[in-house]
Parts: structure tokens; sequence; C-alpha cells
């Protein structure tokens, strides 16, 4: 069990997380100017200091954002503060450091070279896969937090701001997926004003989906920040993967303004038998028709599916890839991990043949499923347990 004082303790334990977090704080400063003497060498000093300087403003406020939240510290509102971070918090800090390094690269060119270029988008994906293992840290220590809870949100929000203006900034995804990257403000910006105005602000309802779904969004965005993707592929892949969130943020705002009562008779039946229809009709149409399109599509372009030459082998990986990720999508068989199989078979195929119009359908009904499910008649869906579970539960 984590060690806490009761409460005669607590200015000083106050006291103990505030030095705490300044020591991570400079730590932070002192990994960024590592980082900017290093990019000096490949990038030249203009870039590097503006690295520096964005990085470091996004890094303080931060910071400054996590000592707001100290008192928070804590099991539960009335639970003694814990005395230190603790590494579920060190790893969300972390976490926090390379949304920070990221935000550095804002409003420069991508950076070239055969190492620099991949830099910003391996920074994002190393954050968004610390947001799975500091929630697992948590809970094998023992020491879950409000605090936690509090940053996880934050920096999720900002790391999904900061990406999605990145991308949009190196032409990599359409204006309108600013849209998904600001939602989650833009949502919260509109309660203000409701309670600003007076006006009621009715709960929102739990729901799954939305943390599944924000963590496909970091890793659609990392993805699309490597050199490897370009538009027109990554400008659809950027409007697959906003649609449905977009959606879900609406349809939220709907209930929290009270324009949809959850309340009201009939409303949660009318709910039930959406997901109902999504589940027995829409979500296996989209497995029949991956399966469809993608013969259409390789019947189209034609085979084998990339030049031939001395990579040939190739060929076989990919056709055998194809074949074997429909088929277990088709089967509803770990339907989500095979879909996420496709989707990066179909980002390798994309590279040296065209997007004919029957791939739109195909690439947006993959990555549908990818975060929907395959649905009912699937005959193993354990991976919708594993995404939607908690890791250390």
């Amino acid at each position: 069990m984590p060690d806490t004082l009761n409460a005669d303790a607590q200015q000083p334990i106050d006291e103990l997380l505030r030095r705490e977090l300044t020591r991570l704080g400079w730590l932070g400063v002192a990994g960024f100017a590592g980082g900017c003497f290093l990019l000096k060498l490949t990038w030249g000093w203009q870039s590097a200091l503006q690295w520096l300087v964005q990085a470091g403003l996004v890094w303080a406020f931060l910071c400054y954002q996590t000592k707001q939240r100290l008192p928070l510290n804590r099991a539960d509102p009335k639970a003694p503060l814990y005395k230190d971070l603790g590494w579920a918090n060190r790893v969300t800090l972390l976490r926090a450091w390379l949304i920070a390094a990221v935000a550095g690269f804002l409003f420069q060119p991508w950076p070239e070279g055969p190492a620099l270029a991949w830099l910003p988008g391996m920074l994002y994906l190393l954050a968004a896969v610390l947001d799975r293992v500091d929630g697992y840290v948590a809970r094998r220590t023992g020491q879950s937090s409000l605090l936690g809870i509090e940053l996880d949100t934050l920096f999720d929000a900002l790391g999904l701001a900061i990406a999605s203006l990145l991308a949009l900034g190196y032409d990599q995804v359409h204006w309108s997926y600013l849209l998904m990257g600001t939602a989650y403000y833009l949502f919260h910006a509109g309660i203000l004003w409701r309670n600003f105005r007076g006006l009621a602000v009715y709960p929102l309802p739990p729901a799954l989906h939305r943390r599944t779904w924000a963590g496909f969004q970091m890793g659609f965005l990392a993805v699309v920040l490597w050199p490897m993707i370009y538009p027109p592929l990554s400008t659809l892949a950027g409007f697959a993967f906003m649609l449905p969130a977009v959606l879900g943020f609406l349809i939220d705002w709907l209930i929290v303004s009270g324009r949809i009562n959850r309340q009201a008779d009939g409303v949660d039946r009318r709910f039930a038998q959406i997901t109902q229809f999504s589940q027995v009709v829409l979500q296996p149409a989209l497995r029949v028709i991956v399966v469809v399109t993608l013969v259409m599509s390789l019947l189209q372009s034609g085979l084998p599916p990339l030049p031939v030459g001395k990579l040939g082998w190739m060929n076989n990986v990919m056709i055998g890839g194809f074949i074997l990720a429909s088929l277990m999508v088709l089967l509803g068989i770990a339907g989500r991990y095979f879909s996420l199989i496709l989707v990066s078979l179909l980002g390798w195929y994309y590279m040296t043949n065209p997007l004919l119009p029957v791939d739109y359908v195909l690439f947006c009904s993959v990555v549908w499923l990818l975060l929907l499910g395959t649905g009912r008649f699937s005959l193993w869906t354990e991976d919708d347990h594993w995404l939607n579970g908690y890791d250390g539960a």
C-alpha cells in the first residue's frame, strides 16, 4: 500500500509534493536544453532555438497546471495525500514532457533527414504508448489518484490538439481535422458558456468508446506524422478516423445541453435500438464490404500489388496478409486486431498504387470496423475486452 499521512501533516506533504514537481520540472528543462544542442547539429541554431522556446513554454504551462492540482494527489476526496507523486504520475509527467517536445516542432517546416524527419511522430507515438502505461502502473502499485485522472485527461486533450495542428502544418490532414483535435476544448467551452448564462448542464452517461477512440486518434496522428504516408491517403485516413469521433462529441453535446433528455420515456430504448442496429446490421455489413471492396481494388489495380523486382517476396507477404486479415475480419475473429493489420497493409499498398474510388469505401470501412468492432455473428471478440478494459485492473 502507498504511504499516506493524516490530516495533521498535510502542510508538510504539500511542500514535499511541490519540491518533487519542481525537481522534475528542472529535469525536463535540462532535457530540452540537451535536445536543443543535438537538434542544432543537424537542424541549425534558429530552428533548434525556436523548438526550445516553444517546448519550454508548453512544459512550463503543463507543470503549472500540475502544481494547481497537487491537492488531488489522493485516492478520493476524503483520503489523505500521498507523500509523493508516485511512479504513475511520474510516467504521466513524462508524457507531458514528450507532448511539449512535439509542440516545439509547431510553426516550422517538417525537419529533413533520415532520422530527424521521424522525430515528431516518434515522440508523439511514445507519448501515446505511455498513455496506456501510466494507468497500468497506478493500478499495479495501488496508487491510483484523482491527480492522475485529471492529468491524464488534460495531457490527452492538449496532445491531440498539438499533434492535430502539427499534422495540419505538414499538410497531412484537411483543416477540418482540427475539429477533432480541439473537440474537447470546444465541448468544455460550451459547458462553461451554459454555466455563465445560467443554463442547465446535464450529466453525461459513461461510455467505454470515448477512451478507446481517443487512443486510436493518438495512434493515427503518430503515424500520420511519419515521413512515409502522404496525401491523399493521410487526408482520407483523417476523415475516416475523425467522422465517428466528431459525431460522438455531437451526441454528447446534445445530451449535456438537454436537447436529448436521457431521462425521458423511450430515449434509452431508442439508444439501445441504435446500438443493436449497429451491432446486428452495420458492423457485420462493414465486414462484408471490406472483403468485397478489397477484392475489387486488387483486381482493378492489377496483380502483383507491388512492383516486381528484387523485393518480389513482398508481394507474397502482402497478398498473404490481405487474405488472412480479411478472412479474420469476415469471420469476426479478433476483428479489430486484424482491421489494424489491414489498415497497415493498405497503407503499404497505397504507397505504390493510386487510390481508386473503391479504395475510399474500403479504407473507411476498415477504419470504422477498427473503431466500432465487428459486431454480432463474430466468432471471437476478446480484442474488444482488452481495448475497452484497463490494464492492471
